[in-house]
């Protein structure tokens, strides 16, 4: 008797510790380098801050002094260690602007500069990585920090996430490398559905927001993706388009630069709130 007493005391003590907030939403973060953070941090990204936007760190930083698995402040970077400024990080300030005060948002973040679509494919992604290994040392270092497969660090912290907080959507930006790749559509939908169900979420529930690529009206070199990443909605219910027009570019014009990615994040969060209400 006293062993039962005991067990269900040591359930009811861990149900509390890991109990979901309800209030506390959490946003899944994946892409490539624009997504990972490709501008640079400026003194007015790291002030300012509200205390109830947090990031769940993916991987040790000794040097941000955050480890794997932990809540933090969401101060940037806010994917890798050495990562610059993200569209995420305006996206969670903008949507606690517009939140109640008893609410908090926490983010959850994978992306590999660089990398197609098919690196959070859970079947493709090893046979790509080992196809780009010559061409791109680099991407398959950024990999490697993350266990080797991306998709699998996601999925296991977006777990971590679950006993805080509720999952309320995706956020991407994607297709550089896949630029005119037609199928691009099809491959992130594979993933979406991966994604929800391997963590145990309704298939179509939540909204996945998918930002377009630098713009032609800016020079951008993939601009031509845009057309396809329109389409994405034809595919994915719940799925929005963000729009990049007008949007500031770095010189290379493939990235954005840092005014560029904060006007980015709140269009995310803006076009996520006007959705919401349909």
């Amino acid at each position: 008797m006293k062993k039962i007493f005991a067990t269900i005391c040591f359930t009811l003590t861990i149900g509390s510790v890991f109990a979901q907030d309800p209030n506390f939403h959490i946003y899944l973060c994946i892409g490539q380098s624009n997504m990972e953070g490709a501008a640079r941090i400026e003194a007015q990204d790291t002030v300012n801050i509200d205390a109830r936007f947090k990031i769940l760190e993916a991987l040790d930083c000794p040097k941000l002094d955050r480890q794997k698995g932990h809540w933090y402040n969401a101060k940037p970077p806010l994917c890798r260690c050495d990562t610059r400024l993200s569209p995420a990080d305006y996206f969670g300030r903008t949507m606690l602007e517009n939140m109640p005060q008893n609410q908090s948002l926490g983010l959850v973040h994978v992306a590999v500069a660089g990398s197609k679509i098919e690196i959070f494919d859970k079947k493709k992604y090893k046979a790509y990585l080992d196809s780009s290994a010559k061409e791109k040392p680099w991407m398959i270092k950024m990999a490697d920090s993350y266990g080797g497969s991306p998709y699998e660090r996601l999925i296991e912290i977006a777990r971590i996430a679950q006993k805080s907080g509720v999952i309320k959507g995706i956020l991407l930006h994607q297709g550089e490398s896949n630029t005119g790749d037609k199928t691009w559509p099809t491959q992130v939908k594979k993933i979406y559905d991966d994604i929800l169900a391997d963590l145990n979420i309704a298939p179509n529930s939540i909204p996945l927001i998918a930002g377009e690529v630098v713009g032609a009206d800016q020079g951008g070199k993939c601009a031509s993706h845009n057309e396809i990443i329109a389409t994405l909605p034809q595919t994915i219910p719940n799925a929005v388009v963000v729009s990049s027009k007008g949007l500031a570019a770095a010189p290379d014009k493939l990235h954005f630069n840092s005014e560029g990615v904060r006007e980015f994040g709140k269009r995310y969060a803006e076009t996520l709130i006007q959705y919401s209400k349909k």
